[in-house]
């Protein structure tokens, strides 16, 4: 007779999005916002952007959000950047997770980029 563990749910989409801005929030990350881009993108269905007050604040942030992810199971496709601090990438698939220096944020503009409603036709 073979004894099952239950096995812990990973969390995804909305529960992870929340993991994500809890741990944000606690480590006083400056101006988080959430872009919804599930009818703009078939690779994830959430972007969390905020800025860090310097290459350590952000280090710490992406930090925070990798530790908190991890502690409720989920574990990241991939992290870019954590070495230099000006941008750090944390890819968890249906969530990723951009902390921005604010002069990097402010050139890359993401949340521009992902908001850009479909060009209207232009009447004679």
């Amino acid at each position: 007779m073979t004894s099952e563990m239950p096995i812990a749910a990973v969390p995804k989409g909305a529960d992870l999005l929340g993991i994500t801005q809890n741990a944000l929030v606690d480590m006083k990350a400056v101006d988080p916002i959430v872009l919804d881009v599930r009818e703009l993108s078939s690779v994830t269905d959430f972007m969390v952007v905020a800025s860090g007050t310097s290459s350590r604040h952000v280090k710490s942030l992406a930090n925070s959000v990798l530790m908190e992810a991890k502690a409720q199971g989920a574990r990241p496709l991939g992290v870019e950047g954590a070495g230099a601090g000006e941008w750090v990438l944390v890819d968890f698939g249906d969530v990723v997770v951009h902390v921005m220096q604010p002069a990097t944020r402010s050139f890359y503009d993401l949340e521009r980029l992902w908001s850009v409603q479909a060009a209207q036709p232009q009447e004679s």
